[in-house]
């Protein structure tokens, strides 16, 4: 297949207009008119992923290589040094980001992955209403995002309502209107604010909550013809208990 008829694929089903305008979804290195047989699918890019993969294949990715101003490619220095890898294997990159948080991946992490049901869902968040006890639910969470700690602001003992972003939601705070708020990299001024709105919040990761989004792709691409593999990104992150 072309990029460009994958590329169209990947805009009907999570379509690019939806990303924030922030964000850099969509083609990052390639050539539209390129031949492509083979798919990589995953949270991100790495290194050795490029080294791995053949030459001309073409990597879906979640978090885009390039985010703001690039203003010199010095190849010793990240992203340009993944960028030069490519371009000389004639490997292409394409990221779906905040447009398949609204189409995919929030509410495949929220139903399938945490077994809740949607009672509301809005641009990046999803709500539910029920009653759940503090324990209950930290357990869950632990077991689905396989967290062996959680941090916790604002503990409540009851719960009836929730509301979930996958990765980095704390600055939608002023938008939930639930007991709990589930998010990953919540900032200390974060935590200051949701306990002065009596909000409990629950940080499940960024990496931990959006791991998923290889998985889901992987079942949408099973209708093209081509080879998709799924990468496993790596966590930048270790939690070290030798001490």
């Amino acid at each position: 297949m072309k990029l460009q008829e994958i590329y169209d694929f990947l805009d009907k089903i999570s379509p690019f207009e939806l990303q924030e305008k922030w964000d850099n979804s969509g083609l990052i290195v390639g050539d539209m008119r390129r031949e492509v047989s083979q798919v990589v699918i995953s949270l991100d890019i790495d290194e050795t992923m490029i080294e791995e993969a053949e030459e001309g294949t073409l990597f879906v990715v979640h978090h885009p290589l390039i985010f703001g101003k690039l203003t010199q490619l010095d190849f010793a220095k990240y992203p340009s040094n993944l960028i030069e890898k490519m371009i000389l294997k004639r490997q292409s990159l394409i990221a779906l980001h905040t447009n398949f948080d609204q189409t995919h991946l929030n509410r495949y992490v929220f139903e399938k992955v945490l077994g809740l049901k949607m009672a509301k869902e809005v641009p990046f968040v999803c709500m539910a209403q029920g009653e759940w006890n503090y324990k209950e639910l930290l357990a869950l969470i632990k077991e689905k995002f396989d967290l062996p700690t959680l941090r916790v602001v604002g503990k409540k003992e009851k719960i009836t309502s929730i509301a979930l972003t996958t990765g980095a939601g704390a600055s939608l705070i002023d938008q939930i209107n639930a007991d709990c708020f589930l998010t990953g990299d919540i900032k200390y001024h974060d935590a200051m604010k949701a306990m002065s709105e009596d909000l409990m919040m629950v940080d499940i990761g960024h990496y931990e909550s959006e791991k998923f989004f290889a998985e889901i792709l992987y079942d949408e691409l099973k209708v093209l013809p081509l080879l998709a593999i799924i990468a496993q990104s790596k966590n930048p992150f270790e939690i070290d208990n030798t001490i």
